[in-house]
């Protein structure tokens, strides 16, 4: 049971990741950056500004606010592979006592900046997940039964939806064999984009670095 709740953990938050993947594209041309605005809110830098941006695209009243029901989409579409128990940590801590179900961007962005910036919620290593995958296929053949892992991931842990399960498995399955090659299924999902809003966290925390460097010479 150990070595099924540690598959679950890093496979569950990882799968999340691929979840927006196909739609992100469309979103971004239903509402292009140049067009979303916050006058009373000024993201102090390019991480900040990422996170306001990603959550006015779901702002569908453009008051700033947002239903707590989009908030593991937000976190997703970034980047983030949370839990549904993260998603609803990030609730707990962003929703206003009497807003009716609703997320304001001044109390979601501070807070979802500084979870990227320390790398809460982060994808999990190919290593690991390599890792996870061999613990279940003990007799090291390469692959995992289709059968076996749906047991798994939709019975262990924190269940897959059946919406889920059906992306993974479109992704993973060998359709002659009905098995999953995991080492082929890891590769294809170890793209990472160099504009990544953990990369961009990184570069920020740089930045500050090297400025605090430079002042502290200059004195």
């Amino acid at each position: 049971m150990v070595a099924l709740g540690y598959f679950n953990c890093f496979i569950n938050r990882f799968i999340f990741s691929c979840e927006l993947a196909c739609d992100a594209d469309v979103l971004i041309h239903a509402h292009t950056m140049a067009d979303l605005d916050y006058p009373e809110i000024n993201p102090a830098n390019e991480l900040e500004k990422r996170v306001a941006d990603a959550f006015l695209i779901f702002d569908h009243h453009s008051n700033k606010t947002i239903d707590v029901r989009e908030v593991g989409t937000i976190l997703r579409f970034l980047g983030c592979v949370p839990t549904e128990a993260d998603v609803n940590e990030v609730i707990s801590a962003t929703e206003f006592e009497d807003s009716n179900g609703t997320v304001h961007l001044s109390k979601f962005l501070p807070y979802v900046s500084q979870l990227i910036a320390e790398h809460k919620l982060e994808p999990a290593p190919p290593e690991k997940l390599l890792k996870a995958f061999r613990v279940l296929d003990q007799e090291g053949k390469g692959f995992v039964d289709r059968e076996y892992m749906t047991k798994l991931i939709t019975e262990e842990g924190e269940p897959f939806t059946a919406e889920e399960l059906e992306e993974m498995m479109a992704v993973a399955v060998d359709m002659a064999t009905d098995k999953i090659p995991y080492e082929n299924y890891l590769n294809q999902l170890l793209y990472e984009p160099q504009d990544s809003i953990y990369t961009l966290a990184d570069q920020f925390k740089n930045q500050i670095k090297r400025k605090t460097i430079f002042k502290f010479y200059r004195r």
